[in-house]
């Protein structure tokens, strides 16, 4: 299912209970339309909540490319991650260089793919953040 020039939009979450601590990503696809495509969160273990963010956009576009090749837009509440998929922040942590590398790979499977950051009072972000918390309790972390 690939909409011709309409944009697929990411909202992404990470969470970790603790950090580092037991952590999950969750993120939400959704078409310019309004249509919700898909919804998705997963247990990554013990980890940092930057690196629980980066997974999140790591596994976002990965299932992205179901729906999806052109034009994406990824919406994240954490400012490092933005900054840094962006070029304006270096990348100085090598665990985090690693997912920056992994990320950035990702984009290349698509036609254009922006970053920006949003207030984690966004609803869909609130939603990939109420994902991460479903998932966490449900492992009873």
């Amino acid at each position: 299912m690939i909409y011709g020039n309409e944009k697929l939009l990411i909202y992404t979450d990470g969470a970790s209970r603790g950090n580092p601590g037991h952590s999950a990503y969750g993120f939400i696809l959704i078409f310019e339309n309004g249509e919700v495509v898909h919804e998705e969160s997963g247990y990554i273990g013990k980890t940092t909540n930057n690196r629980a963010e980066y997974r999140a956009v790591i596994n976002a576009l990965e299932k992205a490319k179901d729906f999806h090749d052109g034009r994406v837009k990824v919406f994240s509440d954490s400012k490092l991650l933005v900054q840094q998929m962006k070029g304006f922040w270096s990348v100085k942590n090598p665990r985090i260089r690693k997912l920056h590398g992994l990320a950035k790979k990702r984009t290349r499977q698509f036609e254009k793919v922006w970053f920006e950051h949003v207030p984690r009072e966004n609803s869909y972000v609130s939603r990939a953040d109420e994902l991460c918390n479903e998932k966490l309790d449900e492992k009873n972390f």
